[in-house]
Order: C-alpha cells, then sequence, then structure tokens
C-alpha cells in the first residue's frame, strides 16, 4: 500500500511540473530552457539542503552521478529546445514512445522480459493518450524537434533506469541535480547567444520555476528514485503514460481548461491498459 501511494505522488508531481511549465512558458513568464535551469538549481538547492539536515554525505560515486546528471540534461535540454517548435500533445507522444521503447527493450536485454499482456497493456495505455492528446488540427512536426523530443525521451528513460540501481535516493538525487545544474549552463549561454531563447525573466516565472525545481521536480525525482527498485522496467514505464492525461485534468482544476468526453474516455483507456501491464503476470 505504502509503495502505491509513493508512486501516485510521484506522478502527481510528475504532471504539476507539466502545469507549472506550462503555466510560465505558455503565459510569457520565462522562456522554456531558462525554466530549465532554474528548475534544476532550485531542485539541486532543495534535496542539498535536505541532506545537510539529515546527515546524507553527498559524496557519491563518480561515474553514476556523472551518468545521472547527464542523462537529466539530456532530457531537460532536449524538452526544452523541441517544447518551442513542437504541439503538446505530438510532443507528448514522441517522450513517452520512446522512454516505452528504451525501458521496455532495457528490460528484455537484462533478462525481464516483458509478457504478451505486458506488451498488449501498454498498446492500449498508449493509444488511450493518443486519443487524448493528438490535435485536432493537421500539423508539420520538423525533423529537428522530432529529434529532440527523441532525446529528451532517451535521457529520461537512461534517468529512471539508473534509479533502479541506487542505494541512497536523496543523496544520488541531489548529486544528479547538481551535475545537472553544470551542465546544463553551456547548452544555455550557447542557445542565448546564437537567439534560441529569449532571456526574458520574471517574478512570477521565477516563482514557478522554484516551485517546479524544488518540490515537485526535486522531491517528486527522489522519490522515482526510491519506488523505481520495486517496479518492473515495463510497469515503471507504462505508468509514465498517465502523467500527460494528469495534467491534463490538473489544467481542468487549477487552469479552468475544459473537460469533455474525448478526455474521459482517453482516461479510461489509459488506465485500463496500466491496470493490465501490472496485473499480468511477467513471463518467466
Amino acid at each position: 500500500m505504502q509503495l502505491v501511494v509513493f508512486v501516485l505522488l510521484v506522478l502527481i508531481a510528475f504532471a504539476a511540473n507539466s502545469v507549472l511549465g506550462r503555466m510560465a512558458i505558455s503565459w510569457g513568464y520565462m522562456d522554456a530552457l531558462g525554466f530549465g535551469l532554474l528548475r534544476l538549481a532550485s531542485g539541486a538547492a532543495m534535496l542539498g539542503l535536505l541532506c545537510a539536515l539529515r546527515g546524507r554525505s553527498l559524496r557519491q560515486p563518480l561515474l553514476p552521478s556523472v551518468k545521472g546528471g547527464a542523462a537529466l540534461t539530456l532530457y531537460m535540454v532536449g524538452f526544452c529546445l523541441a517544447y518551442q517548435g513542437l504541439d503538446a500533445g505530438i510532443g507528448a507522444l514522441i517522450l513517452f514512445g520512446v522512454v516505452q521503447i528504451a525501458m521496455f527493450g532495457w528490460g528484455a536485454l537484462r533478462g525481464n522480459d516483458p509478457s504478451i499482456g505486458q506488451m498488449v497493456g501498454a498498446g492500449v495505455a498508449f493509444a488511450g493518450l493518443a486519443y487524448v492528446v493528438w490535435p485536432d488540427q493537421s500539423l508539420q512536426v520538423t525533423l529537428w524537434d522530432a529529434v529532440l523530443m527523441g532525446l529528451s525521451g532517451l535521457g529520461w528513460a537512461a534517468y529512471s533506469l539508473l534509479g533502479r540501481g541506487v542505494r541512497d535516493p536523496l543523496a544520488s538525487s541531489a548529486v544528479n541535480f547538481i551535475w545537472a545544474t553544470a551542465m546544463i549552463l553551456p547548452f544555455a549561454w550557447v542557445a542565448w547567444g546564437s537567439g534560441l531563447i529569449t532571456g526574458l525573466i520574471t517574478g512570477p516565472g521565477i516563482v514557478l520555476a522554484v516551485l517546479s525545481g524544488a518540490v515537485t521536480s526535486g522531491l517528486g525525482y527522489a522519490l522515482w528514485y526510491r519506488v523505481l527498485p520495486q517496479l518492473q522496467p515495463a510497469v515503471a514505464a507504462t505508468i509514465q503514460l498517465s502523467v500527460p492525461v494528469l495534467a491534463i485534468l490538473g489544467g481542468v482544476l487549477f487552469l479552468a481548461e475544459p473537460v469533455g468526453a474525448r478526455l474521459i474516455l482517453g482516461t479510461l483507456v489509459v488506465l485500463a491498459g496500466i491496470a493490465l501491464v501490472i496485473w499480468t503476470p511477467k513471463r518467466r
């Protein structure tokens, strides 16, 4: 029961990140990469403070920490750059589609083969997500934006898979955020110099970025590392398909966005697919 509660808290935190990001970027309070940089720095500060208060050492193995920081940086940079030219719904499909393929594939390579029922359940959940987020109007997706979002998905899949082997989720997350904050700075500098970002910073944008970084990212990602060792890669990958749906529901609750039959039906399909993945026995 504790695992279920922790997983629900993680998914809510991930969805809250999406809502906070939409508020900051779509409402013109801050550009995407600046939001991502402040989000990482705030997460690093919060997690570092918690480690200090709890007497946790930040001396973590160097190579795993660098890998975690690099994976988090790849996720953040790819997402922030692709966000500016890609429809949010199509972006979510590319991002989570790559996460599914990468985590299912890694699980199979490590001898944790998904069962047929789990693969069917993942397909059902992905179809439900596509039904919810697919845009009504025709869109042209550039190869560059699609590649960036795909790289972001690879970064998040790698970050999640690395979390299955950590011994101290809180300290590992803190060090990962510190590394990622340092690694994203050159990208932000180049992007600012080339005009890819505007450097827009406002008071409300700072508040939203700090809230996203310190609470829903920092604490949420640490809790994600806490539950990952107890989840099969197939389950960990599929449950994340609920995040965009939860984010849309958050928009309904906090941003007064409309709700319709499409959202309700798609949500039920996503939940049915996730349930199939969780309850289907894994392949022996």
